[in-house]
């Protein structure tokens, strides 16, 4: 509840660090740093009671008489490694989790995000030093604390990264959880609503400039529906944007210029179907919609974490499949069709993180979901109970009753022959 308490006083400014941080609008700040992370400490309080209960689980006849039970313990110390692109909220909502199992934790932030001081107001506010403490995102600093012996570590970041810090922790055995990125595909039916399509791909795509790691990263569209899900992004991206995206509040900016010229260079690799106009002075890139035929070009090879979305065309569920195969084991995937066959098929023969049906990013919103990649786009999950299991020991513990011990002792003589009788 202290935490819930600082960051409700200090909403101003954390809302001011993401304007500075790349212009991201009052209302995605709001919702995505604010919204998200008081919701991830409010589902903690409300079911932390029934978390840190033991948990009571059967016993087979080869323990009995007995019970058994699993207890949650904290790992101990835990650094916590986050992101620039939504620094406040994947700082604290490992926190919460963090935390709620019990133990210490450091806080790293980026070095290419201004929320580091109102992050460390709100942390000197809540904890004592010697329970929660941060330390800022120099990349040297980093260096030596992956090389330090904890008991957890939890990093959000990218797939390169990644790797040097799980060999790091390999050293002195410590559990990772890994958040990492990846090119996350959208699968658009020619079985939908066009225009409800069009309105939430974009929303998940443009959110903060499309610099999200669960953003739908590239479109493949049935060619029978591509010209009318094109004419609806036209319409969309007019409505939400005032007809002028690159004089638009409500449309974020790239972070630097580092980011700004990588994104900016993807827009070589196709063909522009809407927007493409850019501004270096702002680092603002409008929203792009391109059509893309070589799967090898760079767009199509790294994570975009730009407002750009390619589409790729095709006709039948087996060229999906070989497309996403060009970028296994996606953080996220999104499908929209109203034939459930169709989406059954994608659920169950594509592997990835998580997802949504008809929506992209939302299934990140509901705490009882876990949230997490596989292979590529990371290790382990968090959210909600996901969270507290994520930097919790799973302790199994067995009590033994003293009144009745079964025949396992020696002299074993024909003992076997009874347990031969049970396993008929």
């Amino acid at each position: 509840m202290n935490l819930k308490n600082a960051i409700l006083r200090h909403e101003q400014d954390i809302i001011d660090s993401m304007s500075e941080d790349n212009g991201k609008p009052y209302f995605e700040s709001y919702m995505t740093e604010l919204v998200f992370t008081i919701n991830e400490i409010n589902f903690a309080l409300k079911n932390l009671r029934k978390w840190v209960k033991p948990e009571k689980v059967k016993a087979g006849f080869l323990v009995y008489p007995s019970k058994s039970c699993i207890m949650s313990e904290p790992y101990g110390v835990a650094l916590i490694m986050g992101s620039w692109n939504f620094p406040f909220l994947l700082a604290f909502s490992p926190l919460v989790g963090a935390v709620a199992a019990g133990n210490c934790c450091i806080v790293q932030t980026s070095k290419n995000t201004s929320a580091e001081k109102v992050i460390q107001s709100i942390i000197c506010e809540t904890f004592d030093q010697g329970h929660v403490a941060m330390v800022d995102g120099d990349i040297e600093i980093s260096k030596c604390l992956v090389e330090q012996k904890f008991d957890k570590i939890f990093f959000t970041g990218s797939p390169e990264v990644g790797k040097i810090i799980m060999s790091k922790a390999a050293n002195n055995l410590t559990s990772v959880t890994l958040e990492l990125g990846g090119k996350s595909p959208c699968i658009v039916d020619r079985y939908i609503d066009v225009a409800v399509t069009a309105k939430r791909i974009l929303h998940g795509k443009f959110l903060n400039a499309g610099q999200a790691c669960i953003a739908p990263d590239y479109l493949i569209v049935h060619r029978d529906i591509k010209k009318d899900l094109y004419d609806a992004f036209a319409k969309w991206i007019n409505q939400f944007y005032s007809g002028q995206p690159e004089k638009s509040s409500d449309l974020a900016r790239i972070i630097n210029d580092k980011h700004y010229s990588r994104v900016k260079g993807y827009l070589r690799d196709g063909t522009i179907v809407t927007g493409g106009s850019y501004d270096d002075q702002a680092l603002m890139i409008t929203p792009t919609i391109m059509e893309i035929t070589d799967l090898d070009v760079p767009v199509m090879r790294e994570e975009i974490y730009g407002p750009i979305l390619p589409v790729i065309e095709y006709s039948t569920l087996d060229e999906v499949k070989q497309i996403i195969a060009h970028n296994p084991d996606p953080l996220g995937l999104y499908v929209f069709s109203k034939d459930k066959n169709m989406v059954k098929i994608i659920l169950d023969s594509v592997p990835f993180g998580g997802g949504c049906v008809n929506d992209t990013q939302y299934h990140f919103a509901n705490f009882w979901l876990p949230f997490g990649g596989r292979g590529n786009s990371g290790i382990g999950s968090y959210h909600g109970k996901f969270g507290f299991d994520a930097f919790s020991h799973k302790k199994a513990v067995l009590t033994k009753s003293f009144s009745f011990d079964l025949p396992i002792f020696p002299p074993y003589k024909d003992k076997h022959k009874y347990w031969k009788r049970l396993l008929r």
